[in-house]
């Protein structure tokens, strides 16, 4: 598919209409049936775009996702519209009025901004994907407030706009790109580019390393329910240095405090699970502190605490047993509690969760549920065994 242009004439979007929910195993009989009357790269390419609509729904919602074009590269490396939307909101909440988006990909930002009633200028020097911005802003009824430009980004001048927001590709031949300079373009250009902005957000892979975060920058951290999605970097407006993690839905943000290390301890009664945001962002010494506890090791990030606080930065389980690291152990202890299904959590092991599930787990199971951590506490391989606090009432924080 390099073409969008005959889906959005009535013919393709009467065959979009059509293959519209096609399950795989129905692709060959349904490509079969509309070849009688319609050009067979016509039909082939809206059974492809009817897989990335279902693929896109996951980041975009059913609604959106099947009005939309897509691209496979766009599907995979687009914004997932909940941490679009609460970037939009960001920008928005500092007075911005207009964003130049460079690399827009898809367009899956430049939506959420003009959803929040920012003008955009949608930069990406690739034709399709151009064209699926264009026709996404207008499915969406959005192309009052979404200029698309295909162009090199690096030869767009911005100085006319409040925000830049910049997103490097971080996929090259060989699959995902860690070293920052190897985004494309680089994020030493992104950042120059921030600079000459009275306003800036760039997307940046949530393994970016701190000390590659700029000076002028504040760096947040963003998970959306549970699963890290990315960092962005912050410019204007902001205190440079800051340090955020945020969790979405909400969202709750918790802000550096630029806390020592906490200390290693004994594993207390419960232990504290910080959300993977918060472990990016180096700040586990403020949910430690939240939750009066410590660390089970020192290079590990789990909280140990002798009490039960309310945070939603941690997700919290009650510790039953903790044990050194053998299989023939706990596959006995799960025997005697009557355990048939078991969750296998890991920091600093080896050991992976679906093998030890499948040795653990006695054949006779039982109707009960367990939680297992493998992880070293005070640096010996360690099996702790709990159940979730599935709800956390009283005092403390939040």
């Amino acid at each position: 598919m390099n073409d969008l242009a005959p889906l959005l004439t009535p013919e393709g979007r009467a065959l979009l209409d059509d293959v519209r929910g096609t399950a795989p195993a129905d692709e060959l009989a349904v490509a079969t049936r509309l070849r009688r009357e319609h050009p067979a790269e016509l039909v082939s390419a809206a059974l492809g775009q009817a897989r990335l609509r279902q693929r896109a729904v996951a980041k975009f919602g059913a609604e959106d996702a099947e009005r939309m074009f897509f691209t496979p590269n766009g599907v995979e490396q687009s914004t997932r519209a909940s941490v679009a939307a609460y970037r939009a909101l960001r920008l928005k909440a500092r007075g911005v009025t207009s964003v130049a988006d460079l690399c827009c990909g898809i367009g899956g930002d430049a939506i959420a901004l003009a959803r929040a009633g920012i003008r955009v200028l949608a930069v990406d020097r690739d034709p399709l994907t151009a064209a699926a911005v264009r026709a996404n802003a207008d499915a969406l009824g959005l192309a009052g407030l979404i200029e698309v430009r295909e162009a090199d980004v690096t030869e767009i001048d911005t100085a006319s706009y409040d925000a830049v927001f910049v997103d490097p590709a971080r996929r090259g031949g060989r699959g995902r790109v860690f070293d920052p300079e190897a985004y494309s373009p680089p994020l030493s250009w992104a950042v120059q580019a921030a600079l000459k902005a009275p306003h800036a957000a760039l997307k940046v892979a949530p393994g970016i390393p701190h000390e590659a975060v700029p000076a002028q920058a504040e760096a947040e951290w963003i998970s959306d329910g549970g699963d890290v999605k990315e960092a962005v970097l912050w410019f204007g407006g902001t205190a440079p240095g800051a340090v955020r993690a945020t969790l979405l839905p909400g969202p709750r943000t918790l802000l550096g405090r630029g806390l020592p290390d906490p200390g290693v301890r004994p594993v207390g009664r419960y232990l504290y699970e910080p959300d993977g945001a918060v472990v990016r962002a180096h700040l586990v010494a403020e949910v430690a502190q939240e939750v009066e506890g410590g660390l089970v090791d020192s290079t590990i990030a789990y909280v140990t605490s002798d009490s039960l606080h309310a945070t939603p930065y941690a997700s919290a389980y009650e510790i039953t047993d903790q044990l050194p690291f053998n299989v023939k152990k706990l596959k006995a202890l799960l025997r005697e509690r009557g355990v048939g299904i078991l969750t296998v959590k890991k920091r600093g092991s080896a050991v992976e969760p679906e093998e030890l599930r499948r040795k653990a787990l006695p054949k006779q199971h039982g109707p009960h549920s367990a939680t297992v951590f493998l992880t070293r506490v005070a640096g010996a391989p360690t099996m702790l065994i709990g159940a979730p606090v599935r709800a956390v009432t009283g005092a403390g924080p939040s």
